[in-house]
């Protein structure tokens, strides 16, 4: 029983040190949120309340194409928005949005141009691909990028950030593959339902299954148990 409440102190420790963290940034959590989730949000809801003419209605793949062309042309304005206005709060930009902006710039803009949707469907696997390969190159270097990210917020020693940048790595591979098979083996509709809320859902359990490995290195838990 006094292994148990152990454990809840150093729970409470280390959620405390990143609640303390997390205020003092410049951004705030919801205000970031928000800047991250809205161009998905706005990208979904202009996907399925596209004013489709009526002379396609009733072609179901010139809808879906008229659809997802419309979505795009509001979705990469609304992306640089955000980019924008996230500089405007913080007077910096963060590097994973500014790759994703402008890979979205790049896809969103052949989707428009060439009328051919696969571009932006293929850009989520693109983006992981990138990231999990930057991941890689530093842990070859023995450097830990997601630590550069994330290590204002998250208190863990350098052993810590190596596995979790080892996890991210692969997760994105994983993410990768799992996008490449939804969109050509599922509807577009089941896509679009996935970029918009599948994506952040996995990303967020992925997290959670990497709390005991936030418990484990924590620092300030470490320091407890010297």
């Amino acid at each position: 029983m006094n292994f148990f409440y152990l454990e809840i102190d150093k729970l409470n420790d280390l959620i405390q040190e990143i609640l303390i963290v997390s205020e003092n940034n410049t951004e705030r959590p919801f205000s970031k949120l928000v800047l991250e989730m809205g161009p998905l949000i706005i990208f979904f809801v202009c996907y399925y309340k596209a004013p489709i003419p009526e002379n396609i209605v009733n072609d179901i793949d010139a809808a879906n194409l008229f659809k997802i062309i419309f979505a795009t042309k509001i979705f990469v304005p609304a992306i640089l928005i955000a980019l924008f206005i996230s500089w405007l709060q913080t007077k910096k930009i963060a590097k994973m949005p500014l790759i994703t902006a402008i890979l979205v710039v790049v896809f969103g803009g052949l989707t428009i141009w060439l009328n051919n949707p696969v571009f932006i469907k293929m850009k989520p696997t693109i983006i992981y691909l990138i990231f999990s390969a930057v991941l890689f190159y530093g842990l070859l270097n023995k450097k830990s990028y997601i630590k550069y990210l994330m290590g204002s917020a998250i208190p863990m020693n350098e052993e810590g950030w190596f596995l979790l940048s080892k996890r991210f790595a692969g997760f994105f591979i994983l993410l990768a593959l799992t996008n490449e098979i939804i969109w050509r083996f599922f509807s577009q509709d089941f896509w679009v339902n996935f970029k918009t809320f599948g994506l952040p859902i996995l990303l967020i359990i992925f997290m959670a299954m990497q709390f005991n490995l936030f418990n484990k290195y924590s620092n300030k838990i470490n320091k407890d148990l010297d």
